[in-house]
């Protein structure tokens, strides 16, 4: 038997930005993806490459009636809040305090931190994600439990310790000092082992103090290609502490923009409160916002406004944000999105949706040359969709008339039960 893997169903990916009549869009009604030593090798369709297969005797896994497309990616999401997901009633500083930090407490126990990274990380698989940037805890050992779990299925994961030295519970305060010194013994471990990297975390301005910052702004420096994720005005309460504790700066995102930590590599969740200044800063230095729609709605933190990020030229990623985020669907995301933007005159167009998902993300993460669509020589992270959800589901479907009608049924009708399969750099891990 040939050591490719072909599989063979309707398939879907973007080459590049769509636009509303398809630019962009590359579709295969029957087509064929071709796989080798889990990356791909080619993608057309089935007309074309049966031949090959037949001749060269490769393997066919037939998915036919079924839809295969890049994995999704989440550039947001907080591995060691799945056990307080769809927790009542706070906004953001009350459901840090209340339900956060006691959940967080548990993970200095290394052998209870492996066995939440482990249905962590399948639980991201059977929702269709192949790829997240993930806040573990303020102990080690969550990080080493997160990648030692995702490795194991050779997922490229973005992920790192949290940092965070004042404002939270004694048992979860690191150091300045120790912050740096345990993230940095973290990148020599973890960072580009695999298709592991990593991701500097300071929590958000409030639980770090000045020197912390500056640490995590040298941690930056000193190492090469290492990612940047932290938190940013989510919430007006949360602006105003920050004002409080950091006076002598001119808005929020100045705090991070002083200690270094703004670059293409830097991920700030939420973003929904900006003034013009900040937008500005965040577009000149290319930093990213990751949208995080379920968490926004279910904190009552307000409605991001994705029209006037893009009027800066803010890259906007897509999140989950579980655990205030209320599902690690991506599916269950967009249609939260749809929502949003339809409040504000804007709506999604399922295109654009499933453009953000795989490519887009992958464009705001700088890990586009290895993943998020299906041209030659990327790694073979894909998912297989089936419209067998539900009745309702399945009869709706079969009255779209179109790529995008159907798409559009995906994302507003879509879970994780329309997640058929799982595929890892070519394994199927789901």
């Amino acid at each position: 038997m040939n050591s490719m893997k072909a599989y063979r169903a309707s398939i879907l990916h973007f080459i590049s930005e769509p636009t509303l009549d398809g630019g962009g869009v590359e579709f295969f009604d029957d087509g064929i993806l071709l796989v080798e030593q889990g990356r791909v090798s080619a993608l057309d369709s089935a007309e074309k490459l049966l031949p090959k297969i037949e001749q060269e005797n490769i393997d066919l896994v037939d998915y036919s009636g079924q839809l295969i497309m890049p994995g999704f990616i989440d550039t947001h999401v907080h591995f060691p809040q799945i056990n307080i997901i769809g927790s009542y009633g706070e906004k953001l500083l009350d459901w840090l305090n209340n339900y956060t930090f006691p959940a967080e407490s548990k993970f200095s126990d290394q052998a209870y931190a492996q066995v939440v990274a482990e249905q962590f990380v399948q639980s991201l698989f059977s929702h269709g994600t192949t790829t997240a940037m993930v806040y573990c805890t303020v102990h080690p050992e969550s990080v080493d439990a997160f990648f030692t779990t995702s490795s194991r299925y050779d997922a490229c994961m973005l992920a790192g310790k949290v940092m965070m030295d004042r404002n939270c519970p004694e048992n979860l305060q690191d150091t300045a000092v120790s912050s740096y010194e345990q993230s940095q013994a973290l990148i020599d471990k973890w960072h580009k082992n695999g298709r592991s990297l990593y991701t500097v975390t300071p929590r958000f301005a409030p639980t770090s103090t000045p020197a912390q910052l500056a640490f995590a702004g040298k941690l930056l420096r000193e190492n090469s290609g290492v990612y940047l994720q932290t938190h940013l005005s989510e919430n007006v309460s949360e602006i105003e502490w920050v004002k409080s504790l950091y006076p002598d700066h001119e808005n929020y995102l100045d705090v991070y923009d002083h200690y270094g930590l703004l670059s293409e590599n830097s991920t700030f969740g939420h973003g929904i409160h900006l003034s013009d200044g900040e937008l500005t800063r965040l577009s000149d230095t290319q930093s990213k916002i990751a949208f995080c729609p379920t968490s926004n709605l279910f904190l009552g933190s307000g409605l991001y406004d994705l029209a006037r990020s893009e009027k800066f030229g803010v890259a906007t990623s897509i999140a989950t944000d579980v655990g205030a985020g209320t599902s690690l669907c991506q599916l269950q995301t967009l249609n939260e999105a749809y929502k949003v933007t339809q409040l504000q005159d804007y709506p999604l167009h399922s295109y654009q949706a499933f453009y953000w998902l795989t490519l887009a993300n992958a464009k705001s993460l700088n890990i586009d040359d290895e993943l998020g669509n299906f041209n030659t020589g990327k790694y073979a992270d894909f998912i297989v969709l089936g419209s067998d959800s539900s009745s309702v589901f399945e009869y709706r479907y079969q009255l779209c008339q179109s790529l995008s009608e159907k798409l559009f049924l995906f994302m507003t009708m879509g879970d994780d039960r329309n997640i058929k399969h799982t595929y890892v750099h070519g394994e199927c891990v789901y």
